[in-house]
């Protein structure tokens, strides 16, 4: 029995040509001549030919098969085998007692690098151990922590790694999909960290009835679960300010005789009603005004994702601001653009800071409130904002209808602290704890969190002892 294709894209002496071919009951591919007919080629060539012409199908086929719908296909075929682990884990201690799970891919490895510094200190006493579920994730986190580590890519290996080892805590630093995975364990305390403190939508979610725990940063955070959401036990939340303001950041800019101004935008979000950013509205003109401004030096520290945004007016503005300061430092200027390292380091040489909805405005307000603080509004709704935003109630606001008064008066709006006002709502967002309180709230609550656990259980196999079995006569 033989089949019959026609192939295109068969590469003969380096042109693209139409060939007939068959595969004939040996599995053999060769041109039909009955079909295809006969050019008087050589035999050399007739044999070039079929290489190139196998080697060109193994290809496409590799390729059909190992896509999605390959393997889907194989799998409702029943063709397809167990999925490959690195590794299988089977009654292999691994000593923990607090895990920290990140199932995400490198570039949200951002959301966990910030919490590193507390973790460390958490290791110090309660053992910490970073489980991930993809391995350049873990190779990516090798160079940053001498934390343990561990890849787990199954949910059978991870329920088992789980269930082998004495864990008594998880800990999840945002609110990806495949947590739901390990939060099927039920003897962990699970709770949910975040990797921010920022009144964007995102902050408050659902998915926080899920978490037997939510750490916050204070009171604004506790308004924000009350106002949203609905059925929910709010004595789930713990509030310990914000540990990862605790470490001491290091100036990491070179020196300048001027003033320092940065502008860092945040990212497009997932959906229109995450998106907070400034690029594609008025991202290049705010740099323009700032440049404009004398003695000035810029630095320009966009969220991670906006240099790899598939977004075209955001691709479009980082790329335009990137040149308009390329082309001022070649005539003088001494300004920056930083799409990498510590925003926090960056912090200590910031004199003011204009930036959109999201956790970087609140850290600069918690480490510096005495600094100028502009807030941008993507949706021109400042009655909206002052009440989802109430930072924004002690800052000057760059929107649609305020352009070009709040961009022609940068200079008089950068003179205009607000410092008082922007102090008692650093007090409303992270509460009244000082530098290196927050980590201590920390570490006490996940002590808390474990002895209650401990305790609970210690009952629970106490009762299920003592309970004597029913006996029918």
């Amino acid at each position: 029995m033989t089949g019959r294709w026609q192939v295109q894209q068969a590469k003969y002496t380096g042109n693209c040509e139409k060939l007939v071919c068959e595969v004939t009951a040996t599995g053999k591919f060769e041109p039909n001549s009955r079909l295809a007919g006969r050019r008087n080629k050589p035999a050399s060539v007739g044999i070039e030919r079929q290489v190139i012409m196998k080697d060109w199908l193994r290809q496409q086929l590799k390729g059909a098969i190992v896509s999605k719908p390959g393997v889907q296909t194989r799998r409702w075929l029943g063709l397809a085998g167990s999925p490959v682990a690195n590794h299988e884990i089977d009654s292999i201690p691994v000593a923990g007692d607090v895990v920290v799970y990140f199932s995400d891919l490198v570039n949200k490895s951002y959301q966990l690098e910030q919490w590193l510094p507390t973790l460390e200190r958490l290791h110090e006493t309660h053992r910490v151990v970073l489980v991930f579920r993809k391995v350049p994730t873990l190779r990516h986190f090798r160079k940053l922590t001498k934390l343990p580590k561990i890849f787990v890519r199954r949910l059978e290996d991870l329920v088992s790694l789980y269930a082998a080892n004495d864990f008594r805590l998880c800990l999840y630093v945002n609110n990806g999909v495949a947590n739901f995975q390990s939060l099927s364990v039920p003897n962990l305390v699970h709770v949910h960290i975040n990797h921010g403190e920022s009144d964007k939508l995102s902050m408050v979610s659902n998915q926080a009835k899920a978490y037997d725990r939510t750490f916050v940063a204070g009171p604004a955070a506790v308004e924000r679960h009350k106002a949203v959401l609905s059925d929910f036990d709010m004595n789930k939340l713990i509030s310990v300010g914000r540990p990862q303001l605790d470490s001491q950041f290091v100036s990491t800019l070179p020196q300048f005789p001027g003033r320092t101004i940065m502008y860092a935008p945040t990212w497009e979000g997932e959906n229109e009603a995450n998106n907070y950013t400034s690029m594609d509205l008025f991202g290049l003109n705010i740099i323009e005004s700032l440049v404009a401004i004398p003695n000035t030096r810029v630095i320009y520290k966009p969220h991670p994702r906006i240099a790899t945004s598939n977004t075209a007016a955001i691709a479009s503005a980082h790329t335009s601001i990137c040149e308009l300061l390329e082309r001022a430092n070649a005539v003088g200027a001494q300004h920056e653009v930083i799409e990498t390292g510590n925003i926090l380091d960056i912090f200590e040489d910031v004199d003011a800071l204009v930036t959109d909805v999201s956790s970087v405005g609140l850290d600069y307000l918690y480490l510096h409130p005495e600094n100028p603080l502009i807030l941008t509004d993507r949706r021109d709704n400042i009655d909206k904002l002052h009440r989802d935003v109430p930072v924004s109630r002690a800052c000057p606001v760059i929107s649609e209808s305020s352009r070009e008064s709040t961009l022609g008066r940068m200079p008089e709006l950068l003179a205009t602290t607000h410092a008082q006002e922007r102090k008692e709502l650093r007090d409303f967002y992270f509460g009244t704890k000082g530098r290196g309180a927050s980590t201590h709230a920390f570490i006490s609550a996940v002590d808390a969190l474990i002895e209650q656990r401990a305790t609970e259980l210690r009952a629970k196999k106490h009762n299920a002892e003592a309970t004597v079995p029913l006996r029918i006569v």
